[in-house]
Formats: C-alpha cells, sequence, structure tokens
C-alpha cells in the first residue's frame, strides 16, 4: 500500500446492520489510527441522538440538490425517498492524508464509488437468512407495511450483488461479526 490511504466500503441491505458494524469498527481499539470515518450527507430527518457534522451531514432537499448539480458527492443515491451522499472533497483530503476512510453506503453508491477506487476494499454485510432480516426491519418499528415490504424487495436484489464485493460478512452475532471485519482490514492494512 502507498502512502495514500485506502476506500473502505461496507455495505448491503437495509436492515442487515451496516450502520451498527461501522460504528462499531470506527470504535475498535484494534484499528484505531487505521480507520477514519466519511461524514455522509443525508435529506433524511434527523433521529433522536443524531447530531449534524458527527452522524451525518443534514441537508435541505434544495442544498443537496444543489451539491448534486455541482458536483460535491463522490456518490449520491435516493433511498426510500430520501438522498444520501458521500463528500467528495472530505474523502480526498483523508486519502491524500494517508487515512483509511470507512465507507457505510447502499449498494449502488459502492458500485460507483467502486469505479472511482477500483483499488477499494469491498465488504458486503447480511444477515443469515431473510427472515433475520425481516424480523430486524420490523424491530426497528419506524416502517409501515408498505415501506417494509418495499425494502425486503430492495433486499433481494442487492442480495444478488454480494458477488462483487471482495469479503461477505454474514451479520448473525454482532461480536463475531465485528471481530472478522477487524481480521479483515488488518489483513488489508
Amino acid at each position: 500500500m502507498s502512502n495514500k490511504g485506502r476506500v473502505v466500503i461496507i455495505s448491503g441491505p437495509s436492515g442487515s446492520g451496516k450502520t451498527t458494524l461501522h460504528k462499531r469498527l470506527l470504535d475498535s481499539p484494534r484499528l484505531k489510527g487505521i480507520l477514519v470515518k466519511s461524514v455522509s450527507a443525508t435529506t433524511r430527518a434527523r433521529r433522536p441522538g443524531e447530531k449534524h457534522g458527527r452522524d451525518y451531514l443534514f441537508l435541505t432537499p434544495a442544498v443537496f440538490k444543489y451539491k448534486i448539480r455541482r458536483g460535491h458527492f463522490l456518490e449520491w443515491q435516493k433511498v426510500f425517498g430520501n438522498h444520501y451522499g458521500t463528500p467528495k472533497r472530505q474523502v480526498l483530503t483523508l486519502l491524500n492524508k494517508g487515512a483509511h476512510v470507512l465507507l457505510c453506503i447502499d449498494v449502488k453508491g459502492a458500485a460507483a464509488v467502486r469505479k472511482e477506487f477500483p483499488g477499494a476494499l469491498n465488504i458486503f454485510i447480511k444477515t443469515p437468512s431473510m427472515k433475520a432480516l425481516r424480523d430486524r426491519l420490523t424491530k426497528r418499528a419506524s416502517e409501515t407495511r408498505e415501506a417494509l415490504a418495499a425494502r425486503l424487495r430492495v433486499a433481494r436484489a442487492e442480495l444478488k450483488e454480494a458477488v462483487h464485493y471482495d469479503h461477505v460478512v454474514v451479520n448473525g452475532r454482532l461480536d463475531h461479526a465485528v471481530r472478522r471485519l477487524e481480521r479483515i482490514v488488518l489483513n488489508e492494512h
């Protein structure tokens, strides 16, 4: 690996646990000084406890669209009615400092980033089964029946994309998945 950092992508269906795993990796003592966070932008409403600039850059739809037109995003997607994007300048700055930048993005966003960074480390997160995924989404209690059905339809299609990733991690037991991800990152570092 050169002096420049590497993009590390964690991706998978909604409800696979990718956001929880992303946070655990950033908090991992084994990975301190190796991985840094890229803060994504979104138009979705803040959830309880989230802070602007720490969890996401919360933008209005108008500001987000302006940034799209100006080419500010490395990738962006509209997902379940909200926009999400990865700020290009932030990622490039961190990579040029030698940091390995951890991105937690959806499958379409990951495909776009792979085009820009063919040397990225790509990790796909999935649940042990569709039933487990359905249970996780249901426990969130934030979905209407229609929204839940839509997320499950999208998840089935996204699972087919796992073949494009360097590693697939089954998130059945959180601690096991975290240890597997730590090993992958350390081995690739």
